[in-house]
């Protein structure tokens, strides 16, 4: 029966690849827009993950997100410092800038200043130049995709100068980073040195880093800063949890991927569902004859229920894999660097997939069910 069942679905070749196609285009928008959806999110803590020597951050309470910053006082650094259970702590700076390349053209641009002495804040993965050369004067390093686009064209290459803010920069090298949710184009400095680029006023501190001692725990310390301080400190965990949710609560991005996954959902119950159904009623006299040679509803069951297995292995697995070829290919381009497909969402894409082809054979197996072995003897 089993064969027989196989036989009806592969010989109407029309209908099988109209229900492949189905299950496999649903599966690939559901992987294709969540691991875009995913990428996003993810860049919103990307200055966060840069910087792992640091395991608590510290701000002004006000702060909501990594791009509303109230700058602090200078003296708020040797406060944090001198707290029970901090290890050490560094300046932070964080601004936009405008850059002007030698061709004239402004581009937006993210300046990230680090400690003067430690370099912490600046990633560690150095493409050209080192974090050393960074200690001449007017000194920058920018990172790889941004040297792309400010330099169009050209080899990746150190000893370029632009202006940042008005003022002459020099970039003495190239980092790769995590790519940002606000720009692609960021240039790592000096602290001292990032504050000459930009007018912010008698407060210019951004952020403090700190690192918690071993022996205390980062809760402990974090309740400490807050209750001596006044400021707010989270964990590095906390903070970047609170960029992504920001990211979710004021943005439309979760409405806009979440309305085409569903309609990807959609779409492929209907044609699925609506193809099965046409699939079965085309072979409705070959379940009559079963049924009238006395085949029993469960083996008529397990013929439909294996054909909806087939259907749905096949296009899942057709689905998946142009999923992942995209991620493979689009991540070579420097605008889609660092989305990805996990794991998670293939399995649950997967479930979905099965949903819809389950529902689409429960609808036809009705007919099957309920079909008249006398059908086979009407002209």
């Amino acid at each position: 029966m089993w064969r027989i069942a196989l036989k009806m679905l592969f010989n109407d070749q029309a209908k099988y690849m109209g229900l492949v196609i189905g299950v496999a285009f649903s599966t690939l928008l559901i992987n294709q827009q969540m691991g875009i959806f995913l990428g996003l999110l993810s860049r919103g803590g990307a200055l966060i993950d840069d910087v792992p020597e640091a395991n608590v951050w510290v701000m002004d309470p006000g702060v909501k997100n990594l791009d509303t910053v109230f700058p602090l006082r200078d003296t708020e650094l040797g406060r944090v410092r001198g707290v029970e259970g901090v290890q050490w702590a560094v300046p932070y700076f964080k601004a936009m800038a405008t850059v002007r390349t030698q061709t004239g053209q402004l581009e937006s641009a993210l300046l990230v200043g680090a400690d003067d002495q430690s370099m912490i804040g600046i990633p560690a993965n150095f493409v050209l130049g080192s974090a050393e050369d960074l200690r001449k004067p007017d000194a920058v390093a920018v990172n790889q995709d941004g040297f792309g686009k400010v330099w169009k064209g050209e080899e990746i290459s150190i000893g370029n100068t632009v202006e940042l803010n008005d003022r002459r920069a020099v970039v003495v090298a190239i980092i790769k980073d995590s790519p940002k949710f606000t720009s692609s184009i960021t240039f790592y400095t000096r602290y001292s040195q990032a504050l000459s680029y930009t007018n912010n006023g008698r407060n210019q501190l951004s952020f403090l880093l700190v690192r918690t001692a071993p022996s205390y725990s980062i809760q402990e310390v974090t309740d400490r800063i807050e209750s001596q301080t006044g400021l707010m400190a989270l964990s590095s965990t906390e903070f970047r949890d609170k960029a992504i949710q920001y990211i979710i609560d004021n943005t439309g991005i979760p409405i806009s991927f979440g309305t085409v996954i569903a309609l990807g959902i959609i779409v492929g119950v209907c044609v699925v569902g609506l193809m099965f159904n046409l699939f079965v009623l085309e072979n409705l006299k070959h379940f009559a004859v079963l049924k009238a040679i006395g085949t029993s509803n469960y083996v008529l069951i397990g013929m439909v229920a294996l054909q909806a297995l087939v259907v749905g292995f096949v296009g899942y697995g057709f689905g998946l894999g142009a999923a992942a070829m995209f991620f493979e290919f689009a991540g070579r381009d420097a605008n889609f660097a660092g989305f990805y497909l996990p794991w998670q969402i293939a399995i649950a894409s997967g479930g979905v997939a099965a949903a819809i082809i389950a529902l689409a054979s429960m609808v036809a197996l009705r007919r099957v069910l309920f079909v008249e072995p006398a059908i086979v003897f009407r002209g």
